[in-house]
């Protein structure tokens, strides 16, 4: 059974300029069980995670300062929100459920988190949005709790995963694969174990010829035990904060690909959903949906 961590905390307003992100995290669900793709069933709810699973990737001191709201108003800008209790245990839900879909996945081969994929988060800051790295910490939660050897992320989103090359930097247990544009946020990058800068106005012939022929070579490369995938659909055109020229079927055939290779190869991976930004609210809604009902249809 496809499980997906839900998050009904998002309904809590946030403010209005970021109304199209947070407004997708609740429509979401309502489509794929309107269309039938998912079933109640389907869903789970993360809660508060204990705080040593946070305490394995992010250092005490920055984590006591989000906790206690005093973190200095400079390092607070570069989250972008305006720091609250709320916010900062959405942060920490997030990456409950992200947790717990990794067990689902080792037990069906794949779950899912409506949310997450808050891969600007380093170590000891946040920034762009994120304040935990919540596939991190379940990576950690994997190597710690699960017994998982071999991790690989392979971050699609139209931003380089920054904080998660950060944290990985010197650690040969996690493979960090980021595929992102050139000239995106950030624009001074870490580096990661592989960097695929893309050019503005890469299309989608472009941009799954070199997926393609990346991928395959480098599961076989780093052997990988478990997968993180993030799934992030700002590489559309109509994105507003990406650069890409990828259609949305374009980002359906990215995701098939990606799944399906990792079914056929039997890896199993947690799915967080990461970034798009369409001014039109239904792209971002078709786009996303079409990697739950790829889920579905190639492991169900």
């Amino acid at each position: 059974m496809l499980k997906i961590a839900n998050h009904p905390i998002y309904k809590h307003p946030l403010p209005e300029g970021h109304r199209f992100p947070m407004e997708k995290y609740d429509l979401l669900p309502k489509q794929l069980l309107h269309e039938g793709t998912c079933f109640e069933a389907n869903f789970f709810e993360p809660e508060m995670p204990p705080e040593d699973l946070i305490l394995a990737v992010h250092d005490k001191e920055y984590f006591d300062d989000l906790k206690n709201d005093t973190l200095d108003k400079r390092a607070a800008r570069k989250i972008g929100f305006p720091l609250s209790k709320q916010l900062i245990r959405r942060e920490l839900i997030i990456a409950d459920g992200t947790v717990k879909a990794c067990d689902y996945a080792l037990e069906y081969g794949i779950a899912m988190n409506i949310a997450g994929g808050t891969h600007h988060a380093y170590s000891n800051r946040g920034e762009a949005f994120c304040l935990l790295n919540d596939q991190a910490i379940a990576a950690r939660y994997l190597q710690k709790k699960e017994g998982i050897e071999k991790i690989l992320i392979v971050d699609l989103d139209v931003h380089q995963g920054n904080g998660t090359a950060e944290i990985f930097k010197n650690d040969a247990s996690v493979f960090t694969f980021s595929m992102h544009g050139k000239n995106n946020y950030p624009f001074k990058k870490e580096k990661s174990d592989l960097d695929i800068e893309l050019p503005d106005g890469t299309e989608d012939e472009e941009y799954l010829d070199i997926l393609k022929n990346t991928l395959p070579d480098l599961i076989q490369q780093v052997e990988p035990d478990f997968v993180f995938y993030l799934s992030g659909v700002d590489i559309l055109a109509t994105d507003k904060l990406g650069k890409l020229g990828c259609s949305v079927e374009g980002c359906k055939e990215r995701d098939r690909y990606v799944l399906q290779t990792l079914k056929d190869l039997n890896l199993p991976v947690e799915v967080s959903m990461g970034g798009g930004y369409s001014p039109d609210i239904k792209i971002i809604l078709e786009a996303h949906a079409n990697t739950y009902r790829l889920a579905q249809h190639i492991f169900f």
